[in-house]
């Protein structure tokens, strides 16, 4: 597939998963690993950066103009998709996975690959929960919220306190930048920053690593091309969980 020129695709369905969560089914499958993204482009809106929940599929929270807009359209319409792009998550055999919200989304194809020892799955609320079922079937949930609505209350990375993380040979990471932020300075502490990978979303024009916009202080590393995937020790002393840029690359705190 050429980069620069969106695939036409078809949506074959919508799920409702949350409130405010869907996912978007594609009349056709893109050969990925888990954690790459795809640039999709709402036609007449934008275009942004998003993960793949399987190889045929987006799971999408309303949270922008592309993705309010995505939530209007119907099994039928149709969208473009760039990519796969980006590094993905490194594959262990007995992995912990950290997810809040959405960010399930990227590691859910690591546990249908039967990677994933045990996932710790967090939300505000019950409904806000992503996923449940189909975790179930494939490996260990420990689930938190942060009103108690179910599993433990508060947030999720109370939930590596119960955990001997030097049982599992890999930590993947997916989630808010303020909860990754906390997981990376729990496992710096331990040592272990450098067996744990997080999936950094940032603003994205080109999604190929020509544009800069993506770029992290202070390496300069891009966050489409070297990324979206790093690990704690290369994100440890970086703008990672202190603040993002926008589209004209003002600093926002986080």
């Amino acid at each position: 597939m050429n980069d620069q020129l969106p695939a036409p695709v078809t949506i074959a369905d919508i799920r409702n998963d949350t409130p405010t969560i869907r996912t978007f089914f594609f009349d056709r499958s893109f050969s990925f690993e888990p954690g790459q993204f795809v640039m999709v482009w709402v036609p007449g809106v934008d275009e942004v950066p998003m993960a793949l929940s399987s190889d045929k599929s987006i799971t999408v929270q309303n949270v922008g103009d592309a993705t309010s807009a995505m939530f209007k359209l119907h099994a039928g319409d149709s969208l473009g998709i760039r990519g796969p792009f980006g590094n993905g998550f490194t594959k262990g055999e007995r992995m912990l996975a950290i997810a809040g919200g959405v960010g399930a989304a990227p590691l859910l194809p690591l546990a249908r690959a039967d990677c994933i020892m045990t996932m710790l799955l967090g939300a505000r609320t019950e409904k806000d929960l992503l996923f449940i079922d189909m975790l179930d079937d494939c490996t260990d949930v420990v689930i938190a919220t942060d009103d108690g609505t179910l599993g433990q209350k508060g947030f999720v990375t109370a939930l590596l306190d119960d955990l001997n993380l030097g049982a599992y040979d890999r930590i993947a990471v997916c989630g808010p930048e303020v909860m990754m932020r906390s997981v990376i300075a729990n496992v710096d502490e331990k040592g272990i920053a450098g067996k744990t990978e997080f999936s950094l979303h940032r603003y994205m024009k080109c999604g190929v690593g020509c544009c800069g916009s993506c770029c992290i202080d202070p390496s300069g590393m891009r966050v489409c091309r070297d990324g979206p995937v790093f690990t704690g020790e290369l994100l440890k002393k970086s703008e990672f969980g202190h603040y993002m840029r926008d589209a004209s690359g003002t600093k926002k705190k986080i």
